[in-house]
């Protein structure tokens, strides 16, 4: 007999509804609700629908009540340190994007008492301009921002709509900068710091806790019930990867990549604060030290521009040219500020070629040579930064998410590295999300260990041997 569980699995550019079926044997999951994401520009700012995510999430459980399932719990993951504020249970308004210009208003303000240097000491993060506190250091706490009487990340505002229980799930908390990263508890320094009223943040609670019933309006014929998992999607996507040992690393690829180890303890060296890596919390109280690097942001937003222009090659057709292409290869740095916006991404790849001298085709193809083997040499880098800061060899590198399904970006990575490659799951997120719901169920017992010892005899994946580099082409540094 079974277990069925469904995971909601909420990405910058998109959003699934995930029902999955688990026993002894193995698992089993399907994509039952598929829809997109993404920012929405009004006339403050930019912010995300999430009024809409949520009507895609009960459009989602209304197809799988339709089919017959019974699902025993439910769990959600998203994106971090995005937030909604609420009066009498309502959004006051739709969740600022944390791409909004805003946020450099925060970091002013914040640094103007307390530099990095110290808040890392503190909630041992790395600096991200658009980090929660510094976003709440934006809101107006004298005026419209004071109508607040709770606030609640993305995963567990979506909860609390569910099931009416508030609570701030702790993997997610720990991207706030608001957390002891020693404690992993609230600090009220810290929150003092940001300016918001610290009656606003709902009970901490890890992963693995039962915390009601969705409402049947939601899942007619009730039995459903909330499960926190790791809400922040990279740690459920750490939990989704086949990790083998302490000298594998991960990267977790989508619109971001997130570069790292899983640690027993946090690094707080001024290496590792100069080196920008974080300390945030895993499932099972593991530490997730890693770096954020961008991602396929780029690559996505330069097709979109090109779209816009009239050019209809995908993504997919555009990469397997670019695995043929041997003109001019320059590489950007990645993690360029002027990258973070939405718009014409070639435009600005182009402009940062100049200035640096670097020669880059002005064409669809070449650009996107540019921007895999960028990211691919961003990873690297970021790979060997935390071998030297936690003086742990690796022995491969697991690159999960979307980008596991580019071999060219893992090819490169492989080649760059001179590690092994292991590609997938591409579902790592929702198979984390999964395998913390079915360890509450009692469907699997034990560690970390136990929990991806079950699922690896059931993954899809690639292995991607390095192979040596040469000058010149789409293999030179």
């Amino acid at each position: 007999m079974s277990t069925s569980v469904i995971a909601v699995d909420l990405g910058a550019t998109s959003g699934r509804v995930i029902h999955a079926a688990i026993d002894s044997s193995g698992l089993n999951y399907d994509v039952v609700h598929r829809f997109p994401n993404g920012p929405v520009t009004t006339d403050d700012g930019l912010h995300w629908n999430a009024t809409g995510l949520f009507s895609e999430i009960t459009r989602g459980l209304a197809q799988i009540a339709t089919a017959g399932h019974s699902p025993v719990s439910l769990g959600i993951d998203s994106w971090a340190v995005d937030y909604g504020l609420l009066s009498g249970g309502k959004l006051l308004w739709e969740p600022f994007h944390y791409r909004d210009e805003r946020t450099a208003r925060g970091v002013e303000s914040v640094h103007a008492t307390r530099d990095h240097a110290a808040l890392f000491a503190r909630n041992g993060l790395q600096y991200l301009p658009f980090n929660t506190i510094y976003q709440l250091a934006t809101e107006d706490w004298t005026g419209r921002s004071s109508l607040a009487e709770s606030l609640l990340l993305i995963p567990d505002l979506m909860g609390w709509w569910l099931t009416g229980v508030s609570a701030t799930e702790a993997t997610n908390a720990s991207t706030t900068g608001l957390v002891d990263v020693t404690t992993g508890e609230f600090d009220e320094g810290l929150i003092s710091l940001s300016g918001a009223p610290s009656r606003l943040f709902a009970p901490l609670v890890d992963p693995g806790e039962t915390l009601g019933a969705v409402r049947q309006e939601w899942f007619p014929g009730g039995g459903l019930n909330l499960v926190t998992v790791g809400s922040h999607d990279t740690a459920s996507a750490v939990v989704g990867t086949p990790l083998e040992g302490s000298d594998c690393a991960y990267i977790s690829c989508g619109t971001w990549g997130l570069v790292g180890l899983e640690l027993e303890a946090p690094i707080l060296s001024d290496g590792a604060r100069r080196a920008n890596f974080t300390n945030e919390r895993g499932v099972d109280n593991r530490v997730r030290f890693l770096t954020n690097v961008m991602g396929l942001w780029l690559l996505n937003e330069s097709v979109n521009h090109w779209r816009s222009e009239g050019v209809s090659e995908s993504v997919e057709s555009l990469v397997e040219q670019a695995s043929d292409y041997d003109g001019p290869l320059g590489l950007i740095d990645v993690t360029d500020e002027r990258f973070m916006p939405p718009g014409n991404m070639p435009q600005r790849i182009q402009q940062w070629a100049v200035e640096h001298g670097v020669h880059i085709p002005d064409e669809p193809v070449a650009i996107v040579a540019s921007i895999v083997h960028s990211l691919a040499q961003a990873f690297v880098d970021a790979l060997q930064t935390a071998q030297e800061l936690s003086g742990q060899s690796l022995r491969q590198v697991h690159l999960t998410g979307g980008g596991s399904q580019n071999a060219l970006l893992c090819q490169a990575v492989a080649d760059r590295s001179g590690l092994p490659v292991i590609a997938g799951p591409t579902e790592a997120t929702a198979l984390g999300n999964v395998l913390v719901q079915a360890r509450t169920a009692g469907v699997i017992t034990g560690d970390l260990a136990a929990m991806r010892s079950f699922l690896t005899g059931h993954l899809d994946t690639r292995r991607f041997a390095p192979r040596p580099l040469v000058t010149g082409g789409t293999h030179g540094r």
